[in-house]
């Protein structure tokens, strides 16, 4: 079920200030890349142009954060499971 318009996108308070103290370190020829955990915060405007490290539950999945993924939540970016095929298309071959 969505979160309510009322009360916003939910984005961690942790991961925001990350982001701002990277945009304050950051320059041109060196990005700061972010290392997050929390999948359940939305991107908001603030995180245009920042690199994200998103874990999926086993490793860390790269995100260079664009103005097209505003709205969506961090966790749709990392898949946490792999599809390796159906049985029976094993069975044939």
């Amino acid at each position: 079920m969505a979160r309510s318009i009322k009360k916003g996108p939910y984005v961690s308070p942790k991961l925001r200030m990350k982001v701002a103290k990277s945009k304050e370190k950051a320059t041109k020829s060196a990005r700061i890349v972010i290392k997050t955990w929390s999948r359940r915060s939305t991107i908001i405007p603030d995180f245009v142009g920042v690199t994200m490290m998103i874990h999926n539950g086993k490793d860390f999945v790269a995100l260079l954060v664009t103005e097209d993924l505003v709205g969506y939540k961090l966790g749709e970016f990392a898949k946490t499971r792999t599809f390796r095929g159906h049985s029976g298309d094993r069975k044939t071959k």
